[in-house]
């Protein structure tokens, strides 16, 4: 790939609110192992549920996708996010290799940069101070996003308790209310 991509991918893995806990030199070294691809529009490039496949990450350079699952809907999957460039997706699965927790649809053509545990692992053998502050850095957007999801939880919690005591105070007052008389 170009070295015009592989500095664009440098400067968006920098991008606020990603992995700003490395150094442009840091994000060049991680760039350097990371594999450029095409992703036309309309692909599946992440099913949810998938457990072969899994240990990667992708940076979008150009594009966008949409954040699908399955698991959050009654009937079909919901779009739980857009994501354009600068977003990493798939970084659970680069650490962990566990199936797939949601869908990814390349909503036009995309440009990515993958980055593969088999390159983490060269990364770790032979530069660990990068590979070390990109596993802390990717931790720490991880955890961020953990922290979110549980003040969701939280908020939906309490706005479920909200809606059983309505419920309660309806089922109560139809137990109160006197029957009505048809004629």
């Amino acid at each position: 790939m170009s070295d015009v991509y592989k500095e664009r991918a440098a400067m968006l893995l920098l991008t606020p609110t990603y992995l700003t806990d490395l150094s442009k030199s840091d994000a060049r070294a991680v760039v350097a192992v990371m594999q450029f691809r095409q992703v036309k529009a309309g692909a599946v490039f992440i099913e949810e549920g998938e457990i072969t496949y899994t240990d990667f990450m992708v940076l979008i350079l150009e594009g966008s996708v949409s954040v699908e699952s399955e698991a959050a809907a009654v009937d079909g999957g919901i779009v739980m996010s857009c994501m354009g460039p600068g977003s990493l997706i798939g970084e659970m699965g680069l650490l962990d290799g566990a199936p797939r927790s949601a869908t990814c649809v390349a909503t036009t053509d995309l440009q990515v940069a993958v980055l593969s545990r088999e390159a983490l692992l060269g990364l770790i053998k032979d530069n660990p101070a990068v590979a070390a502050r990109l596993i802390l850095a990717i931790s720490k957007r991880l955890s961020d996003r953990l922290r979110e999801a549980n003040q969701n939880i939280r908020m939906l919690g309490g706005v479920n308790i909200a809606i059983q005591q309505e419920l309660d105070t309806l089922r109560q007052a139809a137990v109160l209310a006197p029957p009505a008389i048809s004629i």
